[in-house]
């Protein structure tokens, strides 16, 4: 998934894939289906990174007065999104190194500034009522005691600062038990799966108000269950079935009642949920 946003940042276009070579030499190049540049369509058709409008997810838009908090920010994918908006952009992490890669990553963009903490969040190393906008994906499944991590998230927000919030959905996680390694579910990995109205229920009981709670990500929740099937190495993940579920999934949203299925499916099996909420 990083290296997806990694390649939606850096302006890479999608369907760059390599040429088959044709049997008959009159016949026309046809692009190979590449997973992770379907994916990235994917994203967008989710209302992911939408640069016209300046909405990292749909409702959630970024201007460049807008203070961002990025707490686990990883590599820095969604932080460059706000950063290329004109923000003044925090990045946070437990990880040392992965906050100095991504505030040099930073660096020479529009961003009004960049400012890199690193904290485990217990608690945050920022003052009350900083941000505007504050963001953690993929987090809350990671850490030791969510309502203290949603509630500093709380505190580091201005009064009608909006949260952008997801997490893995229970009916993927589940199917990968037995299938992932069995470090996947464990500490520093995934270490609680979250059900949909807990998730609700962990945000509102934080203090926020619910704004959208919604699923996205059905093609990257086969994709993980195929890939553990694969035993491949995810920086050269290169395997028939990995590349032939890519071609599947293309060729459905190629037709005329796609973008439906692709709906259904994300409501029945998603990869993520994803939250937005607001501080009163």
């Amino acid at each position: 998934m990083r290296k997806l946003i990694n390649r939606l940042l850096g302006g890479r276009q999608a369907m760059q894939g390599k040429a088959i070579v044709p049997q008959v030499a009159a016949a026309p190049r046809v692009p190979e289906a590449n997973h992770f540049d379907i994916g990235l369509k994917d994203a967008g058709y989710d209302g992911w990174y939408r640069v016209d409008s300046g909405e990292l997810y749909e409702g959630f838009a970024i201007r460049a007065e807008d203070v961002v908090v990025d707490v686990g920010c990883g590599d820095g994918g969604c932080a460059l999104f706000c950063a290329n908006r004109g923000a003044h952009v925090i990045v946070a992490d437990i990880d040392a190194v992965k906050v100095a890669a991504t505030t040099q990553r930073l660096s020479g963009t529009p961003a009004r500034e960049v400012q890199g903490v690193v904290s485990d969040a217990n608690p945050l190393l920022l003052p009350d009522g900083v941000a505007s906008k504050i963001i953690s994906m993929e987090v809350l499944e990671h850490v030791d005691d969510p309502a203290q991590f949603l509630r500093e998230l709380v505190r580091i927000g201005k009064p009608g600062a909006q949260y952008l919030l997801t997490v893995p959905d229970p009916v993927a996680e589940q199917l990968q038990v037995g299938l992932a390694p069995e470090v996947y579910f464990q500490k520093p990995n995934h270490v609680r799966i979250i059900q949909r109205d807990e998730f609700e229920k962990m945000v509102t009981d934080a203090g926020l108000v619910v704004e959208r709670h919604e699923y996205c990500g059905f093609y990257w929740s086969v994709w993980w269950l195929f890939f553990w099937i694969c035993k491949v190495d995810l920086n050269n993940a290169s395997h028939p079935l990995l590349d032939n579920w890519a071609k599947t999934w293309e060729a459905l949203m190629d037709t005329p009642n796609g973008e439906h299925v692709r709906r259904a499916l994300n409501d029945l099996m998603p990869k993520s949920q994803v939250v937005i909420a607001r501080k009163p």
